[in-house]
């Protein structure tokens, strides 16, 4: 029985309670809250429903709790069940019940732990989003890990997913890029606003060397050729990057074809139209503040350019035209300001607007001997993602980008995370899976398919614990998808891999049989409930795009 069956069982069994009283059993919530105590000695789930609908039905916290517990008490599965505190109902299963888990775990296999959650609904997941003037820098490829972890996630409960790259390809950084490749061509100083590095002199190189004459082009001619060719070895480098990073997108959305396309300027209309943009000193603004912004923003400037928030616009309704019912943008620190103007802009259009969430990301800087390493793309200075991966590698770049609130920053400590030791937590998940690889090809020789394991055997507190901890996953990945926080996932198998390093450790809990020993029901259960841990590691680690090894 997992969470969700107890759940389920529990509030049917409190629609029984209450209509059998008289009582109305329409108070009772859609999803009954099942947790796991913090002292085991409590039980092994406890909730607090009573407590939640008591005062709505006419009658006492700790009474209806009595009548659930007595209902409770009678059926399958439960081996007791206690009121606590004011109404608190804490529940112990029996072990066969519990132990049932594993079977299930076994049973579903890469699938355990997926949902239903989000079946029929088409998001458009949109991140990193990187301009392609130069590597991806820290801050990218923490979204990198991020976006493509959640979009892993969000499909585990059942969305339809598009993983969207926005191409930024037009406007002044372009221009400064192309001018400061020009400036390398000519072996002039970089511009005072342009970019520094030795990526630019390679893809500088690269040019002249293509086109030996591009040198003595017309101005305009010169720099359109350096600004098209630089953008597209740019951006297939980083696109290159990504792909060895474990990210990839199923479209590139090219920002330039919002205004070739004509897609700016209808949606602009469509809004004069509406009367939701308003003329002012030359230019147009829209109202936004009308619909929850802090201020009014410019979508066409007085000299008749579009502003870049127009661009923005356009680009949500194309997402919209395309059918999706969810646009994620997810944006660096500095982009607080795009959760209110695009929200407004979905609503000054007639749409919701929650069909629009934004997602902002903090900092992240690397430490090296204790010092952080400043990033700065301009001066050439900046550390990008090849940098951390030479550094620490995929698997734990992934991890440490992930296993944090994208609410908060990250400090990674290269000491840590290079140790082959429990101090790092990727190290230590990912331990674990291989050391139940290494039990489950040990068993091999044991004969172990001829002996029917006994679930309810497991009834040992630990086995206890670390079946409940796998119970949760399921839990775990609904609420990640829901709170869009993959960060939740990594937690959880480290709390999986700390519940399972001590159960493999401790010799009441052999799972192989000593010497000659003939193998029994009860290792069999035992090796049934490692290769359930195996394969929930496994999966969990899959979720965050991070490998789980068989042997380290």
């Amino acid at each position: 029985m997992t969470p969700a069956d107890l759940a389920d069982l529990l509030r049917a069994t409190a629609a029984k309670v209450l209509v059998d009283r008289g009582l109305d059993s329409s108070v009772l919530p859609e999803q009954v809250t099942v947790e796991r105590p913090r002292n085991p000695e409590h039980g092994d789930y406890a909730t607090n429903v009573a407590m939640q609908v008591a005062k709505r039905v006419g009658t006492n916290p700790r009474e209806l709790a009595g009548w659930l517990a007595e209902a409770l008490a009678a059926t399958d599965g439960i081996d007791a069940a206690d009121v606590a505190g004011p109404g608190f109902l804490n529940i112990r299963l029996a072990a066969s019940a519990q132990g049932a888990i594993v079977a299930q775990i076994l049973a579903a296999a890469q699938s355990y732990g997926t949902g239903s959650t989000l079946t029929g609904t088409k998001i458009n997941l949109e991140f990193v989003s990187a301009n392609p003037t130069g590597p991806v820098h820290l801050g990218g490829t923490r979204w990198a890990a991020v976006g493509d972890a959640l979009g892993r996630i969000l499909a585990a409960e059942g969305a339809e997913v598009t993983r969207e790259y926005y191409f930024n390809d037009n406007g002044a950084q372009i221009d400064r890029f192309a001018n400061s490749l020009v400036a390398a061509a000519l072996g002039e100083p970089t511009p005072a606003d342009g970019y520094a590095g030795e990526y630019i002199k390679e893809i500088s190189a690269s040019i002249v060397a293509a086109h030996p004459d591009v040198l003595s082009l017309p101005e305009q001619q010169r720099h359109e050729l350096f600004r098209r060719e630089g953008v597209e070895q740019m951006f297939a480098q980083i696109k290159q990057d990504l792909h060895d990073f474990g990210t990839d997108f199923d479209v590139y959305f090219n920002e330039s074809s919002l205004f070739a396309s004509g897609a700016v300027e209808q949606a602009v209309e469509q809004l004069k139209n509406s009367g939701n943009l308003y003329e002012k000193d030359g230019a147009w603004w829209i109202a936004s503040t009308e619909f929850g912004d802090d201020k009014d923003r410019v979508v066409l400037k007085s000299d008749g350019n579009a502003a870049y928030i127009a661009g923005d616009i356009a680009y949500f309704q194309n997402k919209r035209s395309r059918g999706f019912d969810l646009a994620i943008y997810m944006l660096g620190a500095d982009h607080h300001g795009y959760i209110g103007r695009l929200k407004a802009a979905a609503a000054a259009f007639g749409d919701n607007p929650d069909t629009v969430e934004v997602l902002i990301g903090q900092m992240v800087n690397l430490v090296r001997d204790g010092k952080a390493v400043k990033m700065s793309k301009r001066a050439g200075t900046v550390v990008t993602l090849n940098d951390l991966v030479e550094a620490i590698g995929v698997d734990a770049s992934r991890y440490v980008l992930v296993r944090s609130s994208v609410n908060s920053s990250i400090d990674i400590d290269l000491d840590l995370w290079t140790k082959a030791s429990s101090e790092n937590p990727v190290y230590y998940v990912q331990y674990a899976h291989a050391r139940t690889c290494r039990i489950i090809d040990n068993a091999k020789a044991f004969g172990f398919d001829a002996v029917a394991p006994d679930f309810a055997l497991l009834n040992s507190d630990r086995e206890g614990d670390l079946i409940r901890t796998l119970g949760d996953f399921p839990r775990v990945v609904a609420t990640a998808a829901d709170t869009r926080e993959p960060h939740r996932i990594a937690r959880y198998l480290e709390e999986l891999a700390g519940v399972y390093h001590p159960f493999q450790s401790d010799d009441d809990m052999r799972v192989l049989p000593k010497g000659d020993d003939a193998v029994t029901p009860l290792n069999a259960a035992r090796l049934e409930l490692v290769r359930a841990t195996r394969q929930v590691l496994a999966n969990g680690l899959g979720l965050l795009g991070v490998s789980a090894p068989e042997r380290m």
